[in-house]
């Protein structure tokens, strides 16, 4: 029998599908050492990605159409928590990491995540969560991790313990569309006893103009979740949550590495244009 995988990489994806071919190179380069699984959940792509990643013997995907029409209605979209855990709750490892689909990560990111995850642990830390530090590319500099009501941090790219997921019955998918509901798990699993801290060795590129129209999208029910959140969390006193920058230098030059230097004067030109 095989042995159960130590790390499930869990990403999310809809229509990047020369972004996801990205972020899957440095998974599983990243990964490789490592007893691992690739779950992937799509949400009804039309570019060519189910296609992709049914040929993808590595990876177990999952096919949740949540946009477009079917039999002549319009599919009723499902919510960021319902189409996470559909990923998060297949996973069998010990440790659950959490990527975007336009993310890359940077060499020994996972390595050092179940290092530091394993040190916390045999020091009786109530860990069961790691940020990982990201940033936007090209136009930061600094790695960030956020923070969120109480001054704690919460996981926007990192690795979770599946116990504590588990613990608070993992995503909240009935009051968050799509935003929040991350800051929502961290808080709620803090509650329970599984706190979030970071891991100072873990780093990932992200690129925030992947997929414009699909963002614009989803930014809809933002300002309606930041309500929901706030109502929930608001006890714990005023927000002064934000973001907690770090410098590296990552001599791999991975986002180099993997974009081409069109898509940076696109995105730059872009950018001026507004």
């Amino acid at each position: 029998m095989k042995k159960a995988p130590k790390l499930s990489i869990v990403i999310g994806t809809y229509n990047r599908l020369p972004f996801l071919k990205k972020t899957i190179e440095t998974v599983r380069n990243d990964a490789v050492k490592i007893p691992h699984e690739i779950i992937v959940v799509d949400g009804g792509s039309t570019d060519g990605t189910i296609k992709w990643l049914i040929a993808q013997k590595d990876i177990i995907s999952i096919i949740q159409h949540n946009r477009g029409e079917w039999q002549g209605r319009q599919i009723e979209r499902q919510s960021w928590g319902y189409f996470m855990n559909l990923a998060f709750k297949a996973t069998h490892g010990k440790y659950v990491c959490m990527l975007s689909d336009d993310c890359l990560v940077i060499s020994g990111a996972f390595k050092n995540g179940i290092k530091e995850f394993e040190a916390l642990l045999r020091q009786d830390k109530p860990v069961g969560a790691l940020a990982f530090y990201w940033r936007n590319w090209p136009e930061q500099t600094d790695y960030m991790v956020g923070l969120t009501f109480g001054r704690k941090y919460f996981v926007n790219h990192g690795m979770y313990l599946r116990e504590g997921m588990e613990a608070v019955n993992f995503c909240d998918e009935d009051n968050f569309h799509f935003y929040h509901a991350d800051g929502d798990l961290g808080l709620r699993m803090a509650k329970a006893g599984y706190e979030c801290y970071t891991s100072p060795n873990s780093y990932i590129e992200h690129y925030s103009d992947a997929n414009t129209k699909v963002r614009a999208s989803n930014m809809s029910k933002q300002k309606q979740d930041w309500a929901t959140y706030v109502a929930r969390w608001k006890h714990l006193g005023k927000f002064e949550g934000g973001w907690e920058n770090k410098g590296y230098i990552d001599t791999t030059n991975t986002a180099k590495r993997f974009w081409s230097r069109q898509l940076i004067k696109n995105k730059i030109a872009r950018r001026l244009s507004k």
